[in-house]
């Protein structure tokens, strides 16, 4: 009686645990993201179905600003950031406060830090070490070499093309705060991909842009973000920024405006963008 109980006390144990074992799933990651940059890799990786939120200059995908914010830069705060019960926080080195990110760390949150690039470079590194991070090698050299098809793209253009306009990019929070981008900005490299000569030298970052300066420029176009035109009411607004209607640019309509993410995120459309600024001032 013994040699019959237990086999079939073994083959009803294996009959209730084997389906359970194999209709197992993983279990999803809570990811939230902060910088533009970081989720739009994650994205083209495979993984934005994880986020669940991010920050306000994720805008691209489109459908992540449906996402719950958790603000931006020094607005952002821990306890926002916790109530949400993420299990990986990717942020941008410098992006939260040191305070947050202490905070963070005593919950046992599980936080990486990367370098927001500035350069191609830049940016291939940040797709390899997030390809590292989430163990999709292969599709990390995929991206890179989608990046790298796009920056041949741009340099066949460029090849097609004899002309080195002059430029400068304008940083507009309405009419009475308006900066000019230096030599070590986005502006500088995206300007160097694009072959673009730069108006502005001989400082480093954003600098404020007085009436003299700009007419002393005299740049062929200004180039904005889409953000920068709608704070001071549009095209039609520019008027109010003093000393740009002395300028050829504004004489000679070359106002260029991209939106601010795929103009200076140096994310994984970087040569997209550095092909539709090197068109949009040679129309």
């Amino acid at each position: 009686m013994l040699r019959i109980f237990i086999p079939l006390i073994f083959v009803v144990f294996t009959a209730c645990s084997s389906p359970a074992k194999k209709d197992q799933t993983p279990i999803a990651r809570k990811i939230i993201t902060a910088g533009g940059t970081i989720t739009e890799v994650v994205d083209v990786l495979g993984f934005s179905d994880e986020i669940i939120a991010t920050d306000i200059t994720s805008t691209f995908p489109a459908f992540m600003q449906g996402l719950p914010s958790i603000g931006y830069r020094n607005q952002i705060k821990a306890e926002g950031i916790l109530a949400l019960g993420p299990d990986l926080v990717l942020i941008e080195e410098g992006y939260l406060s040191p305070d947050v990110v202490t905070q963070l760390k005593a919950a046992q949150v599980n936080i990486q830090v990367f370098t927001k690039p500035t350069t191609v470079a830049g940016t291939k590194k940040l797709v390899t070490e997030l390809a590292t991070l989430f163990e999709v090698g292969e599709k990390g050299k995929e991206v890179i070499a989608a990046i790298d098809t796009d920056i041949a793209v741009l340099k066949n253009y460029l090849e097609s093309v004899e002309s080195k306009p002059k430029a400068i990019f304008v940083m507009a929070r309405g009419p009475e705060t308006v900066f000019i981008a230096g030599d070590k900005t986005f502006a500088a490299e995206m300007f160097k991909m694009a072959e673009i000569e730069g108006g502005a030298t001989g400082f480093e970052e954003f600098a404020p842009l007085t009436p003299e300066s700009l007419v002393s420029m005299n740049p062929e176009y200004l180039v904005f973000f889409e953000s920068g035109i709608q704070s001071v009411g549009g095209k039609d607004g520019l008027i109010t920024i003093q000393g740009i209607d002395q300028t050829t640019a504004f004489k000679e309509d070359h106002i260029v405006s991209l939106d601010g993410q795929y103009l200076s995120g140096f994310g994984p459309r970087v040569g997209k963008a550095a092909l539709d600024l090197a068109k949009a001032v040679r129309q």
